[in-house]
């Protein structure tokens, strides 16, 4: 007896777990960033730049940071723009960006890339790298708000 009255219990359990994840997954909404960073380096590669976040009709400013390690060699600017996905708040976007490239720029070419931070915010940006810069490297990326 006791054991068809847990049932019903888990069973609501469950579904009240399953709408609670439900609903914060369906608040998360997107914004649009635009950044420029400078990229400058030899060996050890250090980054720094700007931007800002539009999101639900209000702008905010960006500050970017981040080490490079691997083979890095030059100095770029990149400017980017994109969207931000799975934020319920603008702080969703302050975070540490990871990522593992390799790429080459002489003059002007063309950049894109899909970064996750640690509280699941999705940047998708593309844009301009203008520079001399080779790079097959580890680098990280810290976006603060102002």
């Amino acid at each position: 007896m006791k054991m068809s009255s847990a049932i019903p219990v888990a069973l609501a359990a469950l579904t009240a777990l399953a709408g609670a994840t439900l609903t914060s997954v369906a608040h998360a909404d997107e914004g649009s960033v635009a950044l420029t960073i400078y990229k400058a380096g030899w060996i050890i590669g250090g980054s720094g730049g700007s931007g800002t976040l539009n999101f639900r009709g209000r702008r905010y400013g960006l500050s970017t940071g981040g080490l490079d390690y691997g083979l890095v060699f030059g100095g770029s600017k990149t400017v980017l723009r994109g969207r931000v996905s799975n934020i319920n708040r603008p702080s969703d976007v302050a975070g540490v960006y990871g990522a593992a490239g390799a790429g080459l720029a002489v003059g002007r070419g063309a950049r894109a890339i899909v970064l996750t931070n640690q509280k699941g915010a999705v940047l998708e940006l593309a844009g301009q790298q203008t520079g001399l810069m080779a790079n097959a490297d580890l680098s990280g990326l810290a976006i603060t708000l102002k």
